[in-house]
């Protein structure tokens, strides 16, 4: 038994839907604590490094134009342009929780997902952006997982530290309340 973590992103649809409360019930069957949870607005730049390696995928599979069309949907989706603007990012953490967390959220396609897992009962094929609506991601591999929680939280945005963190002075400018 591995201990490891999950990035999972409750989407845009998700939110606008209302399945937060839903979705985070369904994922408690894994037995996994949530050491991070955070709504983001999601800026273009944070969407195309989040999806950095799907871009030539789906330009290999479908050709330069109808790839790059495609990408774009998915940009737009992640960043809120056909619902709200704000993802639920939380993270994970437990023995084989990647495997346990994915088995709950079904398949990529919700036509291929179990009609019990989150994408088969939320999921669905948005027909004028062709963008498959999955309502939530969840890391792949512990390497993913790695790559996608640093990218979307700093460690002090951690209840736990996972991963070996540096000290590093900075001035930074920063908000505080009045």
């Amino acid at each position: 038994m591995a201990i490891q973590q999950c990035l999972i992103l409750i989407k845009p649809d998700g939110l606008i839907k209302s399945l937060t409360g839903d979705i985070i019930s369904e994922l408690s069957r894994a037995r996994g604590k949530i050491i991070g949870s955070k709504i983001v607005s999601v800026k273009r730049e944070l969407a195309e490094e989040h999806y950095s390696e799907l871009k030539g995928k789906l330009i290999t599979r479908l050709g330069e134009e109808k790839g790059t069309t495609l990408y774009n949907s998915i940009i737009k989706y992640i960043q809120g342009e056909y619902h709200t603007n704000r993802v639920m990012a939380l993270v994970y953490h437990g023995e084989n929780i990647i495997e346990k967390i994915r088995e709950i959220i079904g398949s990529t396609n919700p036509e291929d997902a179990d009609p019990s897992s989150i994408r088969g009962k939320y999921g669905r094929i948005n027909s004028k952006t062709e963008v498959l609506e999955t309502v939530v991601h969840a890391s792949e591999s512990e390497k993913d997982a790695k790559r996608e929680i640093q990218l979307w939280f700093s460690p002090d945005e951690l209840a736990e530290l996972i991963y070996p963190v540096e000290l590093k002075k900075e001035t930074v400018e920063k908000s505080f309340w009045k």
